[in-house]
């Protein structure tokens, strides 16, 4: 189906043809039942089967592969995890440093997956730049942030300041105050890898159900307008919509980020950028901006984007002309040559952020749930992590990954924390990023009195306080 290719720019550009596999039409009895073919279903299913060959595993998608998240997002494979300091702050150092390792290591984990089973997704590790680019108060925010990973334990091999001229050796921005390089980030075509994925654990004989839309689950069964499938395990991985399968929805926010892409530059263009070994790069504000260098030299920027009132999904992801133009703005700051570039793709997609922005990996053996989320628009790397780790979990392996704070091995979904009820969410989350904005805003108009600014970030910063 056409319309498949107009989800992204990555599916756009699938060198094969969109086809659903065929749907669910017969009950089933399995040994696990995932719900949803992204990255988090994919893992769990290729780790259960590396690990236990002879489990019967089905894994049953609304749409096809790769439709949600997984096909749509920035392309940032990061070895962290979503509000890792405050995760890991508590932990013994020794203990501090190996979790710290673990989650580094993510990208290495996933080239070897890639070599191991033949899939090319333009994998790239040439780390990621946290970019001081636009305002002064980005650097004491960004140095402040830096002594706070290495007062952890982190050291100059794990992130380290760069200079104004130490940055323009890898990119080349208008307004550089420095920034912070981190070597475990690399970047990808999130669909090839989706996909890719998705090929690989039907090799290992892992059934996958398209254009089939779970109506109803609880423990020990799912169901579809057709079929029913029971299952010892049922794995929802849905992560940004988590609003179509009730209770999910009381402890995910389903989220929007946006993203734009320009046509392929000039070579002479990339070289007045930069960027030349697939680098990651932001700039540091509160509206969380990420963007990276394709393989066919395009640029590819996103930002935060919103939340509909009650959790509702967002399915229109035809960007509006102001939604395209803040965009166009935030890199053109960056890079004024391509101010007036021609953008060719732009696109959107819901992911899930769980309450106090903690990410969270659930195995329950009384209910026979297991699931993995809140990863907070960083799912590329913290769905390996967390299919890794529901594999162990659900094998009952104990191993280093089922001993992490984000683990919750007990307790079932009731260990989550809610979301508070609507219109409170709502006015909360909404007020929060309202105050972002104006801090952005006014920070970067250097005609702003110096006390406006101070007092544009204490609100933003008090605001944020409320998420954690």
């Amino acid at each position: 189906m056409s319309a498949w290719r107009t989800i992204s720019l990555w599916m756009d550009q699938l060198d094969e043809p969109l086809l659903a596999r065929p749907p669910l039409e017969q009950d089933l009895g399995v040994d696990v039942a995932i719900i949803g073919a992204g990255y988090t279903g994919l893992w769990t299913a290729y780790y259960l089967k590396r690990l236990a060959p002879g489990l019967n595993i089905a894994i049953v998608e609304a749409n096809i592969a790769g439709f949600g998240a997984s096909g749509r997002n920035g392309g940032w494979l990061m070895g962290n995890l979503l509000g890792e300091d405050r995760l890991l702050a508590d932990l013994p150092a020794e203990q501090r440093r190996a979790s710290f390792e673990l989650l580094h290591s993510i990208p290495d984990e996933v080239e070897n997956v890639l070599e191991r089973e033949g899939i090319d997704c333009d994998y790239r590790k040439g780390g990621a730049l946290y970019c001081a680019a636009r305002y002064p108060e980005q650097e004491a925010s960004l140095r402040g942030y830096l002594d706070g990973l290495h007062c952890q334990g982190l050291t100059e091999h794990d992130y380290r300041w760069l200079s104004p001229e130490q940055l323009a050796q890898q990119i080349r921005i208008a307004k550089p105050y420095g920034g912070i390089y981190a070597p475990h980030v690399a970047t990808i075509h999130p669909a090839k890898l989706v996909r890719g994925l998705a090929r690989t654990v039907e090799r290992m004989g892992v059934n996958i159900y398209e254009n089939s839309p779970v109506t109803q689950w609880q423990s020990g069964s799912l169901r579809t307008a057709k079929a029913q499938v029971r299952g010892r395990w049922i794995v929802p991985a849905v992560e940004g919509y988590a609003a179509t399968l009730p209770p999910l929805d009381r402890y995910q926010l389903p989220v929007q980020s946006l993203l734009v892409a320009t046509e392929p530059l000039s070579a002479a263009t990339w070289d007045e950028i930069g960027l030349s070994r697939g680098q990651a790069f932001s700039e540091s504000s509160r509206q969380v901006t990420y963007g990276q260098r394709t393989a066919d030299n395009r640029l590819v920027f996103g930002a935060r984007g919103g939340y509909q009132f009650a959790g509702k999904l967002r399915h229109d992801f035809g960007l509006t002309t102001r939604e395209i133009e803040l965009r166009r703005y935030l890199f053109g700051e960056l890079f004024p040559q391509l101010k007036n570039v021609r953008i060719t793709h732009a696109w959107g997609g819901n992911l899930g952020m769980s309450r106090r922005f903690k990410p969270h990996m659930l195995c329950d053996r009384a209910s026979g749930i297991a699931l993995s989320g809140g990863y907070g628009g960083e799912g590329v790397g913290a769905s390996n992590l967390g299919g890794r780790t529901l594999a162990d979990m659900i094998l009952q392996r104990d191993t280093e990954l089922v001993r992490q704070p984000w683990v919750i091995a007990q307790g079932g979904l009731d260990a989550l924390k809610a979301w508070e009820p609507e219109p409170c969410r709502w006015l909360g989350y909404n007020a929060i990023i309202r105050s972002f904005v104006h801090e952005d805003q006014t920070l970067a108009n250097p005609a702003t009195a110096p006390w406006r600014h101070k007092l544009a970030s204490r609100v933003a910063g008090f605001m944020e306080g409320f998420m954690h």
